[in-house]
């Protein structure tokens, strides 16, 4: 069931529910791909502000609660989130249940090397796992209409079973929603920066912090560069957002 949170049509899912659709997709014939997006602060903050990025993320057939102030806002409203669904756990996960089953996976996105290694290390882990393919696209290559024409029909030559597209926010969300149907896949996944989890780049959260809300603080620390403006400057836009919707009439 959806629940409508901060404008956004979000699945009130477990991680188990989700890897038990994405699994029923892959078993069908035929039909339009299942979209598989996530809904953390950062992106409602971004939905709020771009239009058109909150009609991609409501275009997906599942968008998950990942993040636990997305979570604990939810429960506010009077929805019944079970817990957070987070891409960093949803890819192993699927992964793991696609190769018991013979489905097969393609990882897209992320620098050079870095869907190969995230690959490597799910092989280790289940040594029975198809690699339909991995690809670090071109830089830039979504906007160039040669490059993109030629990555979305490499990626459709392999014909994955499931899709996991780790490209951030919003571009992904935008990439998915135009080219769903091109790109061949069964299941796609955007997966913002969980292939650099994988592959070690980044070290993912202790599950103490992520259940306390805190990875965010974690991924600051790691990475303090590249996420200052966007947890402490960007994000700080969510409290006003949160605030107008727990005055708003419970759902």
């Amino acid at each position: 069931m959806k629940f409508e949170l901060c404008g956004l049509p979000v699945d009130q899912i477990d991680t188990d529910g989700t890897v038990a659709r994405i699994l029923a997709r892959c078993g069908e014939a035929g039909g339009a791909p299942l979209v598989v997006s996530s809904c953390n602060v950062d992106m409602v903050v971004k939905a709020s502000r771009d239009p058109s990025f909150a009609e991609a993320l409501a275009s997906a057939d599942i968008l998950t609660a990942d993040g636990m102030p997305v979570v604990w806002l939810g429960r506010a409203r009077g929805g019944r989130f079970p817990e957070r669904v987070a891409g960093s756990e949803l890819v192993p996960r699927v992964s793991k249940a696609c190769a018991r089953h013979g489905y097969s996976v393609f990882f897209f996105g992320g620098r050079p090397g870095i869907p190969e290694a995230a690959a490597a290390r799910l092989l280790a882990e289940a040594p029975e796992l198809r690699i339909a393919g991995t690809l670090s696209p071109p830089m830039g290559f979504d906007s160039d209409p040669g490059l993109l024409e030629q990555t979305v029909a490499e990626v459709r030559r392999a014909a994955p079973d499931v899709l996991f597209v780790a490209m951030g926010a919003p571009r992904q969300e935008r990439f998915i929603a135009a080219h769903a149907a091109a790109l061949g896949a069964k299941a796609i996944l955007g997966i913002g920066g969980s292939l650099d989890m994988l592959a070690g780049r980044v070290r993912r959260a202790p599950g103490w912090v992520q259940r306390s809300g805190l990875e965010w603080l974690w991924r600051l620390v790691q990475e303090p560069r590249r996420l200052f403006r966007r947890y402490l400057v960007d994000d700080v836009a969510f409290l006003p957002i949160a605030w107008r919707e727990l005055r708003a009439p419970r759902k």
